[in-house]
């Protein structure tokens, strides 16, 4: 069955579309296979919230105008989230967004960026010159990764109610975690896993946002029933026996929002 609304998947910091790297691996594909209509967000990879939904915008509408469809339904992972709640409240396109499912989105701040904030304010600023610097290059046109470091901070980030529900735009959420009972043998050394030990340690987490962070709208859990990182869940560095099962949950996922007509 497919969706009403064209499927939009919208990437979160630092992921982009080049030569070596797919943002969402083949999740994009396997969902075009199974007859849905999907576009890649292709925002910038370390904008700050504002310019990424002004952006954000911009593809959206140039999609509606593509497909003659009246809204999108936009499946965003980490802070592509907040990029998509942002756009949604201030940027007049809450007519235009049928369901906003965020994925592991630090809707309440990252403790990791809070933790990178802690440094000095001058060498922060020169690392993220650098930072800045590549990604350009790499084809973002707004890079700003101090902003958007600042604006994942743990303490006065973007609260996590910005969506009224009643607009009607349909708003849920799943997290996911790393089980560190399940033994070494799940063990897979991703950016997430090093990550994690600046996260509190009794926090449920996925290696870079814990799960409290991640609720937002209707919350529905776990993505997948098994240790998945921060990146696996979008088809990172993940070990073939997990991979089938990230793909059953957007397949789930997305026949959900056909079955409600969206």
């Amino acid at each position: 069955m497919k969706t009403r609304y064209p499927i939009v998947l919208v990437h979160g910091l630092c992921m982009k579309d080049t030569f070596f790297l797919k943002s969402w691996g083949r999740i994009d594909r396997i969902l075009r296979i199974q007859g849905y209509t999907v576009y890649k967000s292709r925002v910038d990879a370390i904008g700050s919230v504002e310019t990424n939904a002004a952006q954000l915008k911009e593809e959206i509408l140039s999609i509606l105008r593509e497909t003659g469809a009246e809204k999108v339904n936009i499946i965003a992972h980490s802070k592509g989230g907040l990029d998509a709640k942002y756009m949604i409240q201030n940027l007049d396109m809450a007519l235009r967004v049928a369901s906003l499912t965020t994925l592991c989105t630090p809707h309440r701040g990252s403790p990791i960026a809070s933790f990178i904030m802690r440094f000095p304010k001058f060498a922060v600023k020169y690392v993220c010159f650098w930072v800045n610097t590549a990604y350009r290059v790499l084809g973002d046109r707004q890079p700003d990764s101090f902003t958007a470091c600042e604006e994942l901070k743990r303490a006065g980030s973007l609260e996590t109610e910005t969506v009224n529900l009643a607009d009607g735009v349909l708003c849920q959420s799943f997290s996911s975690s790393i089980r560190k009972g399940k033994g070494r043998r799940d063990f897979v050394m991703t950016i997430p896993h090093m990550f994690s030990r600046f996260i509190e340690k009794d926090s449920v987490t996925d290696g870079m946002v814990p799960r409290d962070s991640a609720i937002f709208g209707q919350y529905r859990g776990d993505c997948v029933d098994d240790s998945i990182s921060h990146t696996e869940i979008v088809d990172f560095m993940v070990r073939d026996k997990k991979r089938d099962k990230i793909y059953a949950f957007y397949s789930a996922l997305c026949e959900e929002l056909a079955q409600a007509g969206l």
